[in-house]
């Protein structure tokens, strides 16, 4: 290992942790407690300052980024005025940090993340920009539901990953690990009687949304993840006058739909830790380039002509 990747004080791996629903949430404590208290890696937190779910790859382009001291104990910790693709661009690229971590973790999301609702995600947009920048890494959720699911259940998810973190660090020491993806783990629901890992695909479930017209920013739910929603605290509903002219509209479940089989929101519903290589790339389905192959020479032939 170079040795600008690890921290000095011992040769501990160094492990950066990041997440979309800020630097204060519950699920990114969970984790980095779990990390420090195994006493096996150096521990570095960029995290963005406040909540940025569901704001996907998105970065910060035009204007500077601020990035405060936080205390964290047993990790070296910030809090980041961006996006999570933001947070892991700036945490690898030793202007904040004096080294590369060996691995970045972001999570754990509040919520699952699977089938087309990665790519909403800025937890999985995280570890995808670490791996952009060639930085191994790992994108962790946990499939949070309102009545089942409380705040220790973050601390026995972090656990239940601690073993895949930890082989992950050791391949990558080896020189084993493959540069060419990264992992997305969704831990399910009842964690403390999951069933094991189970190497899964990205599948194509789905909820499915619509729009409402409200009469206030308070009406409606708050989206706790891509894969469900929390009613607002508040049920009732607040009617007051509107002091402009501006529509107000709030995003509401209509429906799901659940891709069956070997994929990733299934698996996960069974009770499983589902694991699923992702990659960059968005190649259409097989039976869209057949398509498309007999389409555009038609196209040459029966439209460009009339130009």
């Amino acid at each position: 290992m170079e040795n600008d990747r690890s921290l000095s004080g011992g040769n501990r791996p160094t492990v950066m942790v990041t997440n979309d629903d800020g630097i204060d949430a519950p699920g990114i404590r969970a984790l980095v407690r779990v990390l420090v208290a195994s006493n096996r890696f150096n521990v570095l937190v960029c995290a963005p300052e406040s909540e940025k779910s569901a704001v996907s790859h998105c970065i910060t382009w035009i204007r500077e980024i601020s990035a405060k001291p936080v205390e964290i104990s047993g990790a070296i910790a910030y809090a980041i005025s961006g996006t999570p693709a933001d947070c892991a661009s700036l945490g690898i690229s030793k202007a904040l940090f004096p080294v590369v971590p060996d691995l970045v973790v972001s999570g754990i999301n509040m919520g699952s993340n699977c089938g087309y609702h990665i790519v909403y995600s800025g937890t999985v947009a995280g570890a995808r920009e670490a791996f952009f920048k060639g930085i191994p890494a790992i994108s962790v959720s946990y499939d949070w539901v309102r009545g089942k699911s409380n705040v220790s259940d973050f601390g026995l998810a972090a656990e239940s990953c601690l073993p895949i973190i930890t082989a992950v660090v050791n391949e990558i020491k080896t020189g084993n690990y493959p540069r060419t993806g990264f992992l997305n783990i969704d831990v399910p629901t009842d964690v403390a009687n999951h069933k094991g890992y189970r190497l899964t695909k990205q599948g194509k479930s789905i909820v499915r949304m619509g729009w409402r017209q409200v009469t206030s920013d308070e009406q409606g739910g708050k989206m706790v993840s891509t894969m469900t929603m929390e009613p607002s605290a508040n049920s009732e509903e607040h009617v007051s006058i509107v002091k402009n002219t501006n529509l107000l509209f709030r995003r509401e479940v209509r429906g799901s739909q659940i891709h069956q089989g070997d994929t990733d929101y299934s698996i996960l519903q069974e009770g499983y830790i589902s694991v699923t290589p992702l990659g960059a790339l968005s190649p259409a389905d097989p039976e869209s380039e057949t398509y498309f192959k007999k389409w555009l020479p038609s196209v040459n032939e029966h439209y460009t002509s009339a130009l």
